[in-house]
């Protein structure tokens, strides 16, 4: 596997994931357009979740082509993007066995959130965050939780509306797996660590 890593550190492939993230990022804030023409002013910095977590991540990649690093960004960009790339992969099945079928965009919104997952992940190596800034994030995902199950701020699914108690139970334990993934990969002494040249 390590084999992989000194692509992943090579500058013309941070600038090829720079470009992908800007896009879909951008994509992204537009899909939830006509939610956040809905959404109160107070939560419309906790509505837009994917494209906030590969934000996250677009500012990672910046500052690894200026070879420095952003520790909160990167704390904020691992949990996140496991969290709402594996969120959005398990809603989109399950919106498969609602429906008995799934539309052209439902694979690639499959596809990409799989992607930003692990792009999370694989990055782990490089990233230099700390307890303090692990602590800061997990208060932000789950304060996020609670504003998307309490307030109802939840990404649109509306054919799933019925299941909300179980995706609300679902999403707080994947909120404290990716809590706890982004300590195992990137905090915990004898992890494996890189530098970006």
């Amino acid at each position: 596997m390590r084999f992989i890593y000194p692509l992943l550190a090579n500058r013309s492939m941070l600038i090829l994931l720079l470009i992908v993230n800007i896009a879909g990022t951008a994509y992204g804030f537009y899909w939830y357009g006509s939610q956040l023409k809905e959404t109160p002013a107070k939560f419309l910095i906790f509505v837009p979740d994917s494209p906030t977590a590969s934000l996250f991540f677009v500012f990672v990649l910046i500052a690894f082509l200026l070879k420095k690093n952003w520790p909160l960004i990167e704390a904020l960009a691992i949990v996140t993007l496991f969290k709402y790339g594996i969120w959005a992969v398990v809603m989109n099945i399950l919106v498969y066995f609602v429906k008995g079928e799934l539309d052209w965009i439902s694979y690639m919104l499959i596809f990409s959130h799989f992607a930003m997952a692990v792009q999370g992940l694989l990055y782990a190596p490089f990233y230099r965050f700390k307890w303090w800034h692990l602590i800061v994030t997990a208060i932000w995902t789950l304060h996020n939780d609670v504003i998307d199950y309490v307030f109802f701020m939840l990404p649109s699914y509306h054919m799933l509306d019925r299941y909300i108690p179980q995706i609300g139970y679902f999403t707080f334990w994947l909120s404290i797996l990716s809590i706890g993934l982004a300590y195992y990969f990137s905090i915990r002494s004898n992890r494996f660590k890189l530098e970006i040249k």
